[in-house]
């Protein structure tokens, strides 16, 4: 029988931390100090990560002789055989009972349709949209733009076009990155078997990160200074914030470019102190401008 610790790894709780988008309404939305609205946004949020784990399973089943041509993904519960098929699939209908299930309990309608949307999403990547180019890092973007629809919901906050814009691109620039690690592993001999790498190449996805990041953080910077926001949130000042942006940015790129890696920005951002520090910081000069000084 698989051992605990394997049935942990199979469902990759260290990706959560993207899921944390959910929660990205609340906090813009003044909300932090209303219970109801945490309340509901924790269970959309945990009933998100049951649903992104269940993904991650499918997608192991699905990339299994895929994955053990990876020199990292070959150590995934399915790809080294410590799980087995059986066991995977057992394990992915009950986290998908458990994400249904507390949906119709403690959230909307709205919510579970909006988790719904995100599990077919993500077996159409799954099944086939994976393998078409641009279409997959539509697809990786797409998914967090709903998990941000779903914190909306559930903190009552109205989702402004500002904060989808946002979301979409920063999360384009990150599949992006994903992709050129791809590209770098491929030319290494390793991870042939992604059908879309034959459409991407080094200077297309550098290029296209460059774009996305300038993209972002003007999108940003127009966001700061907007008379509609400054107005919503009271203060002027937001414009601050930007520096931290930039800064995550140019960290970012150079974690790409220069040491070159980028498989995986949950692993980037869990590993990297200047990131974690950088986002730490950017939501602490957030919260005293929204919370503290206004």
């Amino acid at each position: 029988m698989a051992k605990l610790s394997e049935y942990i790894k199979l469902a990759r709780p260290n990706h959560y931390v993207k899921n944390g988008f959910v929660w990205i309404p609340l906090f813009f939305g003044h909300k932090l100090n209303d219970l109801q609205a945490v309340f509901n946004t924790f269970w959309a949020f945990f009933a998100f990560c049951l649903t992104a784990s269940v993904v991650y399973v499918l997608n192991d089943l699905l990339d299994v002789q895929e994955d053990r041509l990876h020199p990292v993904k070959k150590l995934r519960p399915i790809a080294s055989g410590s799980i087995t098929s059986k066991q995977a699939t057992r394990f992915l209908l009950i986290f998908l009972v458990l994400a249904i299930s507390l949906s119709f309990i403690f959230l909307s309608n709205n919510i579970l349709f909006i988790l719904m949307a995100y599990l077919f999403l993500n077996l159409a990547y799954s099944f086939s949209l994976k393998h078409i180019a641009v279409i997959d890092v539509v697809c990786i973007a797409t998914g967090f733009v709903l998990r941000v629809f779903a914190g909306g919901i559930a903190a009552e906050v109205p989702v402004s076009h500002w904060l989808v814009i946002m979301v979409f691109l920063l999360a384009i620039f990150l599949a992006l990155a994903k992709r050129r690690d791809d590209l770098i592993l491929n030319a290494q001999g390793h991870n042939k078997a992604r059908r879309s790498l034959p459409n991407y190449n080094m200077d297309f996805v550098s290029h296209s990160m460059v774009a996305m990041t300038s993209i972002t953080i003007v999108s940003y910077i127009l966001y700061t200074v907007s008379p509609e926001v400054v107005s919503k949130h009271g203060t002027n000042q937001l414009y601050l914030t930007t520096f931290w942006v930039v800064i995550g940015f140019l960290r970012y790129m150079q974690i790409t470019f220069v040491h070159q890696i980028s498989g995986s920005p949950t692993t980037v951002l869990l590993r990297d102190i200047f990131l974690q520090v950088v986002l730490v910081l950017w939501l602490i000069t957030f919260y005293l401008l929204l919370y503290v000084f206004n």
